[in-house]
């Protein structure tokens, strides 16, 4: 046992890998009177969460991820949809079974494909904010 581990178990002490630090910011302290005629010297603290710099290409190809997940997805709902729709014809005893799913599927299409051209609009907006920090600038004209 040439290595021994010191556990330390401190109530608000732990600091994970991936915590934010904070500041503490103290204003100037002021006199406060109550309402009994009694006065005192207060001094008020504020806490500031400093923000982590962002991953601006993670955060692109995560959206990128996405959006190729909501396109799978809508195409697989789609080839459902259609399957359905056949079945409907082959089997007119479960026509109105099969019609209902078809509509679903078809409604679950249009969700997924909605979901894909969000994660499309959110990749192009990670991207324009990665070229900000870099520090180019577009110029809009119109």
């Amino acid at each position: 046992m040439a290595e021994e581990h010191h556990h330390r178990h401190h109530l608000f002490h732990h600091k994970e890998e991936n915590e934010r630090p904070s500041e503490v910011v103290y204003s100037e302290s002021g006199y406060v009177q109550s309402g009994e005629g009694f006065g005192a010297y207060s001094q008020t603290a504020e806490v500031f969460e400093s923000e982590p710099p962002v991953d601006y290409e993670k955060e692109e190809k995560e959206h990128k991820h996405k959006e190729h997940l909501g396109e799978m997805g809508a195409i697989a709902a789609g080839a459902f949809a259609l399957h359905e729709k056949h079945k409907a014809k082959k089997d007119p005893e479960h026509a109105h079974r099969h019609k209902l799913e078809e509509e679903i599927a078809a409604a679950a299409a249009v969700g997924a494909g909605g979901y894909a051209f969000h994660e499309h609009h959110e990749k192009k907006e990670a991207k324009h904010e990665a070229e900000e920090a870099e520090g180019k600038k577009h110029h809009h004209l119109f």
